[in-house]
């Protein structure tokens, strides 16, 4: 189960944040490449899932994400991420919900590739209000192959690894403070595969 509040920002704010004093040392620098799939009929998004192949680094993951709930930034969704081969989309081997896996290996024949996002990840692991939190700052963009249709992309990430849920909104309250000024953080309710979506609807056959 992943628990995590999504906050949008402005480029105008970024060193503000970055000169925050939780977030220095500058944190662990990953480059991502999404790519994210679903049948032409759109099965996944009326089941309001995602299923992305990632490589981060030198490893391809494959990730499913169901709905959840998402509410002020704040969501709440089930989530399984394992080691893939790229293009397997091996769903039986990595969700335990017998049901789903078998569901998603019924579609997998159909998934194509939709759109993508291209970032690079900072991350902080920090101790907070009595929880373990992870930070991330994600900045790249979303595209869709093969045409000119990209939207910048600029978020931070507060994942919840260990402790109470209130302590995200904690956080996020302490990291619009900076000794050069406040940093406008504005929850989102809006996923990455959501804004993909919208983006690839703009050319869906």
């Amino acid at each position: 189960m992943e628990t995590e509040l999504k906050l949008s920002l402005s480029a105008p704010d970024l060193p503000r944040l970055l000169a925050h004093p939780l977030l220095t040392p500058t944190g662990d620098t990953l480059r991502l490449l999404n790519t994210y799939f679903d049948t032409p009929e759109l099965a996944l998004q009326q089941r309001r899932m995602a299923v992305r192949e990632r490589l981060a680094g030198d490893q391809w993951l494959l990730t499913v994400k169901t709905a959840g709930q998402s509410q002020n930034g704040l969501s709440r969704r089930q989530e399984w991420e394992g080691p893939t081969t790229p293009g397997a989309l091996q769903f039986d081997a990595l969700v335990d919900d017998a049901a789903l896996a078998q569901d998603l290996m019924t579609l997998r024949p159909n998934l194509q590739a939709l759109f993508c996002t291209d970032f690079e990840r900072q991350r902080w692991v920090i101790a907070h209000a009595g929880a373990q939190i992870e930070i991330a700052l994600d900045q790249g963009r979303i595209h869709v192959p093969g045409t000119d249709l990209s939207e910048p992309l600029l978020e931070l990430e507060l994942e919840l690894l260990s402790g109470p849920e209130s302590a995200l909104m904690s956080l996020a309250d302490v990291l619009r403070q900076t000794p050069q000024g406040p940093v406008t953080l504005v929850p989102s309710d809006a996923s990455k595969a959501q804004r993909g979506m919208a983006l690839w609807a703009q050319v869906r056959p």
